[in-house]
């Protein structure tokens, strides 16, 4: 097997392990997390919170590992094996796919960071990614992710925060 192979097989492990690390600290926080066994869903994880009125509000999620930058596209792979017979095609994350990015930035085996970055800004900023310095105003921020869907909650922190 070349380097590059061996590459891509790590990069690919890395992403599902990446998955997995991201869903069970959302579930150690809020309990109510699952994996979605859906290849192609465009989104990794759901998060269901229970409302006052007993109904349910459900955070789709979509996890990419970020070492520099977060990624907003999705529909490609990279390595050796780039040929897609689905006829899923790229595309960028926005309310209509998902309702976070969640960038997980790999520290050391045991110690992890999480950006949070609801598609809501993702669709204010119009581009396919974001360096993670400038959004550390959003790591390990659990009110942006709880309030993600909500535009004007996060416009206006974003705002504050100097992403907009």
């Amino acid at each position: 097997m070349n380097s590059d192979e061996m590459r891509g097989r790590q990069a690919s492990v890395d992403g599902f392990a990446h998955e997995h690390i991201a869903a069970g600290i959302l579930m150690k926080k809020y309990q109510n997390v699952s994996l979605v066994d859906l290849p192609l869903s465009p989104y990794d994880v759901i998060v269901v919170f229970k409302k006052e009125d007993g109904s349910e509000d459900i955070i789709r999620a979509q996890v990419k590992t970020a070492k520099t930058s977060i990624s907003f596209t999705g529909g490609t792979r990279g390595g050796v094996d780039r040929v897609y017979k689905s006829g899923v095609k790229v595309y960028t994350q926005s309310t209509k796919t998902s309702d976070v990015v969640i960038g997980l930035t790999p520290l050391s085996n045991n110690s992890f960071e999480l950006y949070f970055v609801p598609t809501v800004l993702i669709e204010e900023l119009n581009q396919k990614s974001i360096s993670i310095n400038r959004i550390q105003a959003l790591k390990n921020n659990y009110e942006i992710f709880e309030r993600c869907k909500d535009r004007d909650f996060v416009t206006k922190k974003c705002k504050e925060y100097g992403i907009l």
